[in-house]
């Protein structure tokens, strides 16, 4: 790795755990430069302006995030046993220490930035990547009676979102195993309540 690049590395690592820690707002890049241990010469070569080098921090942070795999509809297994399967790849998501460093980070700056949450909005997570292709086809199938594929994947993501995320990332609770089975549990069967065709 060329020197160079490690120091990006470093300017990039320093920013975000300043940035976890103190917000956006209320770190300097002079503090990003003492911490990277670089000059600020040097981290202004390589950003431009701290708004640069949080979009970098947003993009790199995303890439780490396991977003899981895909899991398509299939129409010879039981729906309940799909849908538990994929609010189980959510909720490992939504609960990893990854996710809940980028969010809190992301949540600070949202404060200050209302137009950030407009485009972190557009950048579909987790299982909104495909849900609607799922519900589509298992609608097909008459598996499930779905009007609006969006509305409902919202509500069966928002649901986890609710009873899982929020309350870890504002420190309300912390991670229960146990506590995110039964959210599973009941997310699946409200949302099988409402859908099932």
């Amino acid at each position: 790795m060329k020197l160079s690049e490690k120091k990006r590395i470093d300017i990039l690592e320093a920013a975000e755990q300043l940035f976890y820690e103190n917000g956006v707002e209320h770190t300097s890049m002079d503090q990003i430069a003492a911490k990277a241990g670089a000059s600020k010469r040097t981290v202004y070569n390589h950003f431009m302006t701290k708004d640069e080098l949080f979009q970098a921090i947003l993009s790199t942070m995303l890439a780490k995030i396991n977003h899981g795999d895909i899991i398509p509809f299939d129409k010879n297994k039981p729906i309940e046993q799909q849908l538990s399967a994929i609010a189980e790849q959510e909720v490992g998501m939504l609960t990893s220490p990854d996710f809940l460093r980028i969010a809190k980070i992301a949540f600070m700056q949202m404060l200050q930035e209302p137009q950030l949450a407009k485009s972190l909005s557009n950048n579909t997570m987790g299982c909104m990547s495909y849900f609607e292709g799922f519900l589509k086809e298992a609608t097909k199938a008459n598996t499930l009676k779905v009007d609006d594929l969006n509305i409902a994947a919202k509500q069966f993501v928002y649901q986890l979102k609710s009873f899982v995320f929020y309350p870890l990332l504002y420190g309300f609770e912390k991670a229960e195993e146990q506590q995110n089975n039964k959210v599973i549990e009941q997310t699946v069967s409200l949302f099988l309540a409402k859908y099932k065709a």
